[in-house]
């Protein structure tokens, strides 16, 4: 395609989704307005647009979040990305997730690029106290650490996904610590403390729950009030739904229910509710083969069903109770929403490519032209506007008639299917190639409160005969380490040289102990850095989340590993590969790993 047929192209992309571009704070702006409005934010993990009776589910009942919905505005066509971290970078810059360098959802790829700026940036510098309860999943080390992106507080973890739901690992800023009872519960219990906390200042809160993603795990009392229900509705593929995983799935979205009650609640409380925006949604489309409203595709598809999600606004005296918004709206709207409605300028950064819903919500909205939004993963596509969606295999569909994508339509619309197609083509030309493939290596860094460095497994590469305990890496440990030729590498980034101490998480029976190993880093051949430690103590443990399953699943089983210092090591500023080796093995495997932290001493 000729570049000026790109151009043109371009020119009509960017005004169909309406590009903002960002605006500087005042010099003069006050550094904290009580007048301001608190935010709240909930989004959810792998619940569909189907997992509400709201939207006339009758397998499951969600009372608190359809009185949510019918108190304020619900977006009635509201998208986001087939996966998880994609949509939570949009969330957090308001634009397409490729701009921000989030190419993957593990190891790596799920980072989001430190040149952008977030939605917890824009509120802090507007003087609110920002915080995050739940999964973060845009990046681990140093700057890409969510205390790093604008947030206060943080309590919950880093990865795409937890392998136990019962008071496990998780950070608290950036330190480890244990969770208290059920995960969604305790994320919740954190987000009320610090909504209810006497401060004059206004708040923002993300509270971002683990819930429905597997694996499915839900306490005894959430379980028995699904265990023998009726399946009334079904999925799409009857023959391939898994009827327990739903049942689970259920369980967990009800329990999601109740906890976002008990918030709301504490609102009214503290009479909080009419000067709280409170925002409701899904990061992807359901998690299995379960009733979704008819439509095509789940978790993982570009398609209607593995991008659309419920979302609620609600904000009394502003938004009106029972509005629903027919016009097509994304994730990548929030940020301009709601810095909007809450009068806060956009920090000076890149063009967003959301659109502010604020004349939407306000029923003001006299002129509201007609847009594309896009869906992307592992580099198919597709386009979606007020009517039509064109797939990743190029077949047009009318969504308001077929949202099971069951009739292709573009013989008769030949110029939708053509502005749709030249969308996909300025996306994939334009928005992709940002996507630099070049690996990054994990950043060692602590300009600004990150002393601890945590280098999980999943962020390691292996070699010799070293295997991860899942093929999915996210919360996977690192077993079958039986050679002095097997070695767990990291390639790092120091940003000022130092001295660090050096423990691991690891699990070793007590007659395998005995085996030394070895970290060294190097610049070069001649300037090596290097400690070695003998695992003279055995750290014991069974694998943990199989008894509280509901159903079998694919992720790693967990271990409660023990934490020991192997010793004080010195690095060097630059890019290095950092790795871990046996140089004796006393039995017939060294230990099982989980994650090395470090934690710096001394700058030189």
């Amino acid at each position: 395609m000729s570049s000026s047929r790109l151009k043109s192209i371009a020119v009509h992309v960017l005004a169909a989704i309406s590009l903002i571009t960002g605006r500087s704070v005042a010099a003069d702006e006050p550094s904290g307005r009580v007048d301001r409005p608190n935010v709240i934010v909930v989004l959810t993990d792998d619940q569909g647009w189907g997992d509400l009776s709201l939207h006339g589910n009758r397998n499951l009942s969600t009372p608190n979040l359809d009185a949510l919905a019918r108190s304020g505005a619900q977006f009635s066509h509201f998208y986001v990305c087939p996966v998880c971290s994609p949509t939570r970078a949009e969330l957090l810059t308001g634009r397409w997730h490729p701009r921000g360098g989030v190419r993957d959802v593990t190891s790596g790829g799920e980072r989001l690029d430190l040149d952008e700026v977030t939605i917890a940036d824009a509120f802090k510098s507007a003087g609110y106290r920002t915080g995050l309860f739940g999964k973060w999943h845009n990046g681990t080390q140093g700057p890409y650490h969510p205390i790093r992106r604008g947030f206060d507080e943080f309590y919950g973890f880093t990865s795409g996904h937890w392998g136990h739901y019962f008071s496990p690992m998780l950070e608290e800023n950036d330190e480890l610590t244990q969770g208290d009872g059920y995960l969604p519960d305790d994320l919740t219990n954190h987000a009320m403390d610090f909504i209810g906390r006497d401060d004059a200042r206004p708040f923002f809160a993300l509270l971002t729950l683990n819930t429905p993603h597997s694996p499915m795990q839900v306490p005894d009392a959430w379980w028995r009030r699904v265990q023998d229900r009726q399946i009334e509705q079904t999925g799409p593929n009857p023959d391939k739904e898994d009827l327990q995983f739903t049942r689970a799935a259920m369980a967990m979205v009800e329990n999601i229910d109740s906890n976002v009650g008990r918030m709301l609640g504490m609102l009214d409380e503290k009479k909080l509710t009419n000067s709280t925006i409170v925002v409701f949604f899904c990061d992807n489309g359901p998690n299995s083969d379960r009733w979704n409203g008819g439509m095509r595709g789940r978790k993982g598809s570009t398609d209607e069903g593995g991008t659309r999600s419920p979302c609620f606004i609600r904000w009394p005296g502003h938004i009106s109770a029972g509005a629903v918004i027919p016009e097509i709206a994304g994730a990548v709207d929030l940020l301009p929403t709601l810095t909007g409605l809450a009068g806060i300028p956009l920090l000076p950064s890149k063009p967003v490519d959301g659109r502010s819903l604020e004349p939407l919500l306000k029923i003001s909205a006299t002129d509201w032209p007609d847009r594309i939004l896009f869906a992307h993963w592992n580099r198919k596509v597709s386009a979606r506007n007020q009517r039509f969606r064109l797939d990743d295999s190029g077949r047009l569909y009318n969504i308001e008639d077929d949202p099971g994508q069951t009739t292709d339509v573009q013989t008769q619309h030949p110029e939708i299917h053509r502005q749709l197609a030249d969308a996909v083509q300025y996306y994939r030309s334009e928005v992709l190639a940002e996507l630099d493939g070049t690996p990054r290596p994990f950043v060692i860094d602590d300009h600004s409160g990150n002393r601890t460095t945590l280098l999980p497994a999943r962020d390691a590469t292996i070699s010799g005969g070293l295997k991860r305990s899942s093929r999915h890496p996210n919360c996977s440990y690192i077993t079958n380490w039986t050679s002095t030729e097997d070695a767990i590498l990291w390639n790092i980034d120091v940003t000022e040289a130092g001295t660090f101490d050096v423990e691991v998480l690891y699990t070793c029976e007590a007659p395998e102990i005995g085996s030394t190993i070895e970290l060294r880093s190097a610049l070069s051949e001649s300037r090596l850095s290097k400690l070695s430690a003998m695992i003279a103590e055995p750290a014991e443990s069974p694998l943990i989340g199989a008894a509280e399953d509901r159903v079998p699943r694919t992720e790693s089983l967990v271990k409660d590993f023990s934490r020991r210092k192997l010793g004080v090591l010195s690095l060097e500023k630059g890019v290095q590969q950092l790795t871990l080796q046996a140089t004796e093995v006393a039995g017939s495997q060294v230990a099982d790993f989980r994650m090395m932290i470090l934690t710096r001493q001394t700058r030189f």
